[in-house]
């Protein structure tokens, strides 16, 4: 769900006042480069990630279009600093020189709604129409909820890329963006799942995130803050199910290892996930790459993660783990148009035991899909090709 105004307020830091006054100089120095940089193209994921849809989009632009002048921003001090700047011109996020290409690129390029040198400044000055430049969101991922903070009166985003017509639709019929500025092109990153080898003995288990925790344990303490993270549902019907002694006997007797990584929102509280069994692996970022794990694996087990989505592309298994739905619905995505039980890609489950006695099922067919999944996926998936790299390129130049 969309933050409150005093949310937003808790959250702003020292640093973030001091991006005004970096803006204020990048603002006078672009005055004297504006003739040298009419075509650039600005691009970004996160402020520590070059893996998403626009470090993909940005290494197609390099590799294909080397024509076309393009900056990606990231942390320098990244482990993925160097997986970008290999590729070409790199600047480090939220650097004065940062800010510099920022208002000077025609494009704006993004994964991330935030994907700024500061997001409440860049707010202000995309929202209330001070800066014309053209912003691109690529998307994180297939929308199944009712995302208000993505509406246009809140980004004023020029494009919104989406990955299928069912979502598209919704997206165009809701979200309020003008006509034909919502566009069906594939995720960047999906041009990626067409080629992979599973690892018949891995299972993942991948979270998201809940706004709600987040907001409702914060402390200045950090000891604080995990002891309250503890007596949240989320961690207890997580951590009953890595814990459960029916998941430790199945995958010890099947010979399976578990990948258990949490969303990166979550990643700091890692620690309080105390596993005893060695089958069982806490992953944490950057030790372990999204993609590369998700191409991997046999099985995926999740709850509302957009990941879900990626893993249905490449038709393999899912089990979703859903324990809290009202709470998340009320509290962190409201309910879209995608109804997870008669369109999903997996079987829905509420409780631990529903789950392991799903994943039986899953190992007894040697994790091969269900028909019913299949065909979900034959309809839903209208565009499945190596190709979307390709569309959004070619659309992103078409704007003028």
């Amino acid at each position: 769900m969309e933050q409150t105004f005093w949310e937003k307020i808790k959250r702003v830091k020292g640093k973030d006042i001091l991006h005004i006054f970096k803006f204020l100089l990048a603002w006078i120095i672009t005055r004297f480069m504006k003739g040298k940089h009419k075509n650039l193209w600005l691009f970004c994921d996160t402020e520590n990630e070059a893996r998403d849809n626009g470090y993909w989009l940005y290494k197609y632009v390099r590799e294909n279009h080397p024509e076309q002048e393009a900056v990606f921003a990231i942390n320098d001090k990244s482990p993925d600093w160097k997986r970008a700047s290999v590729l070409g011109k790199t600047v480090p996020y939220g650097s004065l020189k940062h800010w510099i290409y920022y208002l000077l690129a025609e494009k704006n390029i993004s994964s991330q709604k935030m994907g700024k040198p500061n997001a409440a400044i860049c707010y202000f000055l995309e929202v209330y129409g001070i800066l014309k430049n053209i912003r691109i969101f690529l998307q994180h991922g297939i929308i199944t909820a009712n995302l208000t903070f993505l509406y246009y009166p809140h980004t004023k985003m020029r494009m919104f890329v989406c990955s299928t017509y069912k979502e598209w639709k919704y997206v165009n019929d809701h979200y309020g963006y003008p006509e034909g500025w919502v566009k069906e092109l594939g995720l960047c990153r999906f041009d990626q799942l067409h080629d992979f080898q599973v690892d018949s003995k891995q299972i993942l288990i991948m979270p998201t995130w809940r706004m709600y925790i987040r907001n409702e344990i914060h402390s200045s303490s950090q000891e604080k803050e995990l002891e309250r993270f503890k007596e949240t549902a989320y961690f207890q019907y997580w951590n009953q199910l890595l814990n459960h002694r029916e998941l430790q006997k199945l995958i010890r007797e099947q010979g399976f290892r578990i990948v258990f990584y949490p969303h990166r929102e979550m990643q700091r509280f890692l620690n309080a996930f105390q596993i005893e069994d060695g089958n069982i692996t806490i992953a944490s970022w950057p030790d372990y790459d999204v993609q590369e794990l998700l191409k991997s694996s046999a099985c995926l087990i999740t709850d509302f993660s957009s990941v879900a989505m990626d893993f249905a592309y490449m038709k393999k298994p899912l089990i979703y783990y859903q324990f809290d739905n009202c709470k998340f619905r009320e509290s962190h995505h409201g309910v879209g148009d995608f109804d997870f039980e008669e369109e999903g890609f997996g079987p829905v489950c509420q409780e631990a035991d529903q789950v392991i006695q799903c994943l039986k099922e899953m190992v007894e067919f040697n994790f091969q899909n269900k028909n019913k999944y299949l065909e979900r996926h034959e309809q839903y998936f209208d565009l499945w090709d190596a190709e979307n790299c390709k569309r959004n390129y070619e659309a992103i130049k078409e704007i003028k």
